[in-house]
């Protein structure tokens, strides 16, 4: 590359970059995506194929991102981006059900052990604030044990998880009244003593637990979540899963059905139609029936757009038809177990822990803050695109696994 490319390619991503810090705050809507390791990591995304992404400058990528999850069969799926062309001819949203609706929903039925009936909205965020909505509609209780991060809507309790990894320090959240963070209590992933302290000390007030598996750590979850689900029933709480990484990806039925514990509601999102914007929630009708007419009003005039429904469908076919989950389980093992090799023969204190479809890097006990983030730069110098979760996707062939091993095994030399 010429000195006048190599100008053109910074300039390029800069002015993007400077774009969108001039008029979005944090340089993005979503802050995930606000780019943090430039010049190696991409301004902007343009493109995506298969498991492979371009920046606006030609550059490609690797990639194990996919959207922060959402990407669970590849960029540009056929059967999806067909089903989206099918009925963007006839329509995208209308004054009254689409079939679409009905069809979706009898499918998360079918394949979801705790739904029994299911709603729409549009982010995993959303309808997490409507679960919580209708348990306390529900139950008639006002207060909510939360474990993980359920997204920033429902950010609210003291010490919760502002952003994946990032905690609020002090007793106050900015934004959030005191009387509202009084209610939401965070609880650690799998500390049951600290669960039962607070259903002792609201006896009669919580309305529900709701729980985000932690990456890392997922494999607890074959005692907490039953023990939990035990600890509920004794208290009278509804228990909820959010579903939002762990559903059609650790199994096709999620969480609940890998650990078979059956939860009162759940939410899916980010595996339900491959990138269009969807989310539901879903659970018993005896639950569900808590904002139906004369309850609680949740209500969206998108809830029911029609693309999205039609990509949802089509994605939860190939799910139905093809060993989805099963090939996400074996090129994550490939992947991700090969890298943990990788970095023990070169002494790199990094390791990937948790489960194949959704593992965490983290950094092993001594090693310095930010070994992780200069990995990660190095994977982007690399041409491969990683996050603190990463995931891999059906287009993810073994080709592309053993080409990742290599040039990531290059950006642990280059550390």
């Amino acid at each position: 590359m010429s000195a006048s490319q190599s100008q053109q390619t910074t300039s390029s991503n800069m002015q993007w970059h400077e774009r969108l810090n001039e008029h979005i705050p944090w340089g993005s809507s979503t802050c995930s995506k606000a780019p943090s390791m430039m010049p190696e990591e991409p301004a902007v995304i343009v493109k995506g194929k298969g498991c492979r992404v371009w920046d606006a400058d030609g550059r490609s990528f690797i990639d194990y991102r996919n959207g922060l999850g959402p990407i669970t069969l590849g960029y540009q799926f056929p059967e999806v981006d067909e089903a989206i062309k099918e009925q963007l001819s006839n329509g995208i949203v209308f004054g009254q059900p689409h079939p679409l609706e009905a069809e979706v929903a009898e499918l998360l039925c079918e394949l979801i052990p705790c739904a029994e009936q299911a709603r729409f909205l549009k982010t995993g965020g959303e309808a997490l604030a409507a679960a919580i909505r209708i348990a306390r509609a529900y139950t008639g209780r006002d207060h909510i044990i939360q474990v993980g991060y359920n997204g920033w809507v429902n950010a609210l309790g003291s010490g919760v998880q502002m952003l994946p990894g990032q905690r609020a320090s002090g007793s106050s959240i900015k934004g959030v009244p005191s009387a509202v963070t009084g209610l939401h209590h965070v609880v650690p992933w799998n500390d049951l003593k600290a669960m039962e302290e607070v259903l002792e000390a609201h006896s009669g007030q919580v309305a529900a637990v709701l729980i985000a598996a932690d990456y890392a750590g997922m494999e607890h979850g074959a005692t907490f979540y039953p023990a939990v689900r035990e600890l509920t029933r004794k208290h009278g709480a509804l228990l909820m899963y959010d579903e939002i990484v762990t559903g059609f990806r650790v199994a096709l039925g999620g969480i609940q059905q890998h650990f078979g514990v059956t939860p009162d509601m759940a939410v899916f999102s980010k595996g339900m139609a491959n990138g269009m914007p969807i989310s539901a929630y879903v659970g018993r009708k005896e639950v569900m029936a808590a904002c139906d007419r004369g309850g609680t009003v949740i209500s969206s005039t998108f809830g029911g757009e029609t693309l999205s429904l039609a990509a949802s469908k089509a994605t939860l076919q190939v799910y139905k038809e093809q060993n989805v989950v099963g090939h996400l389980w074996k090129q994550g093992e490939a992947l991700w177990g090969g890298m943990n090799r990788v970095f023990d023969r070169l002494g790199v204190p990094i390791e990937l822990k948790g489960f194949w479809t959704c593992p965490a890097f983290t950094a092993k006990a001594g090693a310095e803050a930010d070994i992780v983030s200069r990995f990660m730069r190095q994977a982007y110098a690399n041409g491969v695109s990683l996050y603190s979760v990463s995931y891999v996707n059906f287009s993810h062939k073994d080709a592309d696994i053993a080409e990742t091993l290599e040039r990531l095994e290059q950006a642990c030399h280059n550390l």
